[in-house]
């Protein structure tokens, strides 16, 4: 829950850099939060032409973190943030983000800081 707060706390910081481990933990923590929502969605039947209601409000909620984290994770592996588009290609563009998403951080300095491993 640490790592999800501190994306939360973060979520106008496009610069810098953010290991696997935020990246991930954010992730989890967020598709767990999803999951109950719908399940509450669907037992309060909340659904507006066919949208979980809750889900669509969380998911608008936590849009920016999860774009600022996206991008400080490409720049932990020496990418720029403008490689999240790569996303919008159908099918390959996703399983290379979860590919880039999982490489480990590159060591060192680089563009947009020292690497955040080193200060754990």
């Amino acid at each position: 829950m640490e790592w999800y707060l501190k994306v939360l706390n973060q979520y106008t910081d496009f610069q810098g850099r953010a290991r696997r481990k935020e990246y991930w933990m954010f992730t989890l923590v967020s598709a767990g939060i999803s999951v109950i929502l719908i399940i509450v969605d669907y037992l309060l039947t909340t659904k507006i032409l066919g949208i979980n209601l809750l889900n669509l409000l969380y998911g608008l909620g936590v849009f920016i973190p999860t774009l600022a984290v996206g991008i400080r994770r490409l720049h932990d592996i020496g990418k720029s943030g403008w490689m999240m588009l790569v996303g919008l290609i159908p099918i390959a563009g996703f399983i290379w983000l979860i590919v880039l998403f999982a490489t480990d951080s590159q060591k060192g300095t680089n563009d947009w800081g020292e690497c955040p491993k080193t200060f754990d």
